[in-house]
């Protein structure tokens, strides 16, 4: 196995890595990633891991097969020992770095890089965001942000800029609820025409299979499936009852469905549009719009496709806005899609595929993780 030319390869697909070092590692190939922390900036990309793995390590996965996968990796950061470095002792640098201590379990140093030391991702960016804001009085965005991405930059930059020091808490029903300047388009006609064309021209192409739409209740609720490939949402969409279907909207990614033939749908379908890397409160407080109207929300929790037909790992933004609306999850299983449309691949297979709708799990009471756990165990029994 040629693992210079893996790790090449990967170089040729990402513009965002300086250096790979592929080895092996448990019998498969194994890269040591280096990011190109420039490029990252210009581009004011601010999930780095994310975007190395499914635009780098991913795409070459696609092209190869299961003995040349690079099945495990790590991205290496800037991070300086701390003895070298240093700490500072003063009050704001330590009600930073005790906040951040809340939504990370790793050390915290002056060296340490945001996402790639500490594990932070979107939701705790809005998190640390509205936390400096309120505490400081520093506006911090997406653009900045990507720019300051270690703890000694961060802390710096709040230093030169605080107006005020007072450490507050935050509730996720306040950063929600605030008003923002976006309206949802309600379109039942449109979707009603969408579900008229796609339900027969499914059931004709992949023998559509369709279960458990009497476990989907008639107040509000998000709906969660499974992301198995490019078909998922419309078979949703298909599939639904009508009576939920106009009022239900999907978060969608603006990379894939704000562009091309898939805009002029999106714009058309009840279709709320997210970037990972921008408008990240916004994108936020707009996914919320639906259940504070009363509508019905589509999200999918593994945020995006599977490569290989495995579950993903769920993240929790969905669980957060069923305990703060108190609004019941339905999982939804869907079986064959993967195979009918693989990652990759252009036209999807006549294969038969099956939509079933689980009995729908309440929040009360529950913890967020604890409503992710019962979302994911309803799934795997459902498989």
């Amino acid at each position: 196995m040629d693992l210079k030319a893996i790790g090449d390869r990967i170089l040729t697909l990402s513009f965002y890595i300086k250096k790979i070092e592929v080895l092996i590692k448990d019998d498969a190939p194994y890269a040591i990633i280096y990011p190109d922390f420039e490029a990252l900036k210009k581009a004011n990309i601010i999930n780095i891991e994310s975007e190395i793995r499914w635009y780098g390590v991913e795409l070459y996965n696609m092209e190869v097969d299961d003995s040349h996968k690079v099945l495990g990796y790590e991205i290496i950061s800037k991070k300086i020992d701390s003895k070298e470095q240093g700490e500072e002792d003063n009050e704001l640098y330590l009600s930073l770095k005790s906040y951040i201590s809340t939504l990370s379990s790793e050390p915290i140093y002056l060296s340490s890089h945001l996402e790639l030391d500490l594990g932070l991702d979107s939701l705790n960016y809005v998190e640390l965001f509205v936390y400096i804001e309120q505490s400081f009085g520093v506006v911090i965005d997406e653009v900045l942000f990507s720019k300051i991405m270690t703890m000694k930059e961060l802390y710096e930059y709040v230093k030169k800029n605080q107006t005020k020091f007072n450490p507050t808490t935050l509730e996720w029903k306040n950063i929600l609820d605030e008003k923002i300047d976006k309206k949802l388009i309600y379109s039942p006609i449109i979707m009603g025409v969408y579900k008229i064309v796609l339900l027969p021209l499914f059931k004709l192409y992949f023998s559509l299979e369709v279960k458990g739409q009497e476990n989907i209740p008639k107040t509000r609720c998000i709906i969660a499936p499974i992301h198995q490939s490019m078909l998922d949402g419309f078979l949703i969409l298909a599939t639904l009852p009508f009576k939920v279907l106009k009022r239900s909207f999907f978060l969608s990614f603006k990379q894939v469905f704000g562009r091309g033939i898939f805009k002029p749908i999106a714009e058309n379908s009840h279709n709320i549009l997210i970037d990972a890397n921008e408008h990240l409160k916004q994108t936020m407080q707009y996914s919320a719009m639906p259940l504070k109207e009363g509508a019905n929300l589509v999200i999918f929790p593994e945020g995006a496709r599977t490569r290989d037909g495995k579950l993903l790992e769920f993240r929790v933004f969905y669980t957060i806005l069923s305990a703060t609306y108190n609004t019941p999850i339905v999982p939804v299983v869907l079986e064959g899609a993967f195979d009918a449309l693989k990652t990759g691949t252009i036209f999807p297979l006549p294969r038969k595929i099956k939509v079933t709708y689980l009995k729908p799990i309440y929040p009360e009471g529950l913890s967020y993780d604890e409503i992710n756990q019962r979302v994911r165990e309803a799934i795997i029994k459902g498989i």
